[in-house]
């Protein structure tokens, strides 16, 4: 298994390369920014970049998955029911991508936005079950995230509210790597620690340990920040649709 986190503070936000070593295999998931340094770390760890993956349509900046994908020679992969021009590899709910002895299996966990998906990752050299999850804004340290860009705040939430059970379901040692991280504008409790485990989070994150849908609901509702710059023709603009 090869991982590489890429932090990002203009804007804030996780990248990852992963994959298979032996089988030269990998994938980027939420690629910011400039190209180059995901290319050189497939590169320098001799892979070859097979998937471009956007947990979501992001609304705060501008992504670099279809960039990344073309250069790469990649496919660029979405949720199927994203609102997004083609062309894009529709993945749904359950569906795994296949990097050599590494699995992604695809949850569709809405509520952040419609088309959110979560990853389990396997390593089948160490063992047949997921190691870690790559959670982009669906769960992160210390929040889950915010619910009214892409819905109404309140219909989000109690989409999200049934997303995360899918979550709360994984056992406590799967570690949780997330698409944010404190200074991001889509969570409110963000830590400034870029990873961490399902049973901390369910021990320690305030809105991802409420079992109530309507108090999560009253939870989500309260102290919502100021939308991202843009939001609306950012989203656009990601889904193939505008200009940014």
């Amino acid at each position: 298994m090869i991982l590489r986190q890429f932090l990002h503070t203009d804007p804030v936000a996780i990248s990852y390369l992963f994959g298979c070593g032996g089988k030269a295999a990998a994938a980027v998931v939420d690629p910011v920014g400039e190209i180059a340094p995901y290319i050189h770390a497939a590169q320098d760890n001799g892979m070859r970049i097979l998937y471009v993956i956007d947990t979501h349509i992001h609304a705060d900046h501008v992504s670099a998955g279809r960039q990344l994908a073309e250069a790469a020679g990649a496919e660029y992969v979405l949720f199927a029911e994203s609102a997004a021009a083609p062309p894009f590899r529709a993945v749904r709910d359950r569906d795994v991508l296949e990097l050599g002895n590494v699995a992604a299996e695809i949850l569709h966990t809405p509520g952040h936005t419609p088309e959110h998906i979560c990853l389990l990752i396997t390593d089948r050299t160490r063992a047949d079950e997921p190691w870690f999850a790559l959670t982009g804004h669906t769960l992160m340290v210390g929040d889950v995230g915010r619910t009214e860009l892409a819905a109404t705040a309140e219909e989000g939430a109690r989409v999200l509210f049934q997303s995360l059970k899918q979550l709360k379901a994984l056992p406590d040692h799967l570690e949780v790597l997330p698409g944010a991280f404190s200074g991001s504008v889509c969570g409110r409790r963000l830590s400034g620690k870029p990873m961490s485990t399902i049973g901390f989070e369910r021990r320690h994150n305030a809105a991802f340990r409420i079992e109530d849908e309507d108090a999560f609901v009253r939870f989500m509702l309260d102290d919502i920040p100021p939308p991202p710059p843009r939001a609306a023709e950012l989203r656009a603009a990601n889904a193939g649709l505008a200009s940014a």
